[in-house]
């Protein structure tokens, strides 16, 4: 009896160890199908839209030529700023879980951060910038 047990625990062994390679790659994909979604994929040709004019945009008063509200104005930023300091090392996937968001929006918030110096990424993980 025990060399049954043996042989069916060595099976089990050698078959778990040839589906693993297929377990991440599966956990692989399905993160980029998540970071993948909302993105709006395009069926037509690429409109010629025209761009206003400078003198339109500098109305505004900033004059940065971007519309909309200022960067890092967003509650969503100043919230994952908030997480990254409280948890260094954190990723975008533990990110989005814990604010109960979509990835795909932190993949763009997360380097505006990073560009505006609040935040840096090491490896997979993301690092408030030490405040000198």
């Amino acid at each position: 009896m025990a060399d049954f047990l043996d042989e069916k625990r060595k099976e089990i062994r050698a078959r778990l160890a040839e589906l693993k390679p297929l377990v991440d790659e599966y956990h692989r994909l399905e993160a980029a199908v998540q970071a993948l979604e909302g993105v709006k994929t395009s069926t037509s040709a690429p409109s010629s839209r025209r761009t206003r004019s400078t003198s339109t945009r500098t109305r505004t008063g900033t004059g940065t030529g971007r519309r909309g509200r200022p960067r890092g104005s967003g509650t969503r930023g100043k919230q994952a700023l908030e997480l990254v300091r409280a948890n260094p090392g954190i990723t975008i996937p533990e990110l989005a879980d814990r604010m109960g968001i979509k990835q795909n929006y932190l993949y763009r918030v997360l380097p505006g951060l990073q560009k505006d110096g609040m935040v840096r990424k090491e490896g997979r993980g993301w690092h408030a910038r030490d405040a000198a």
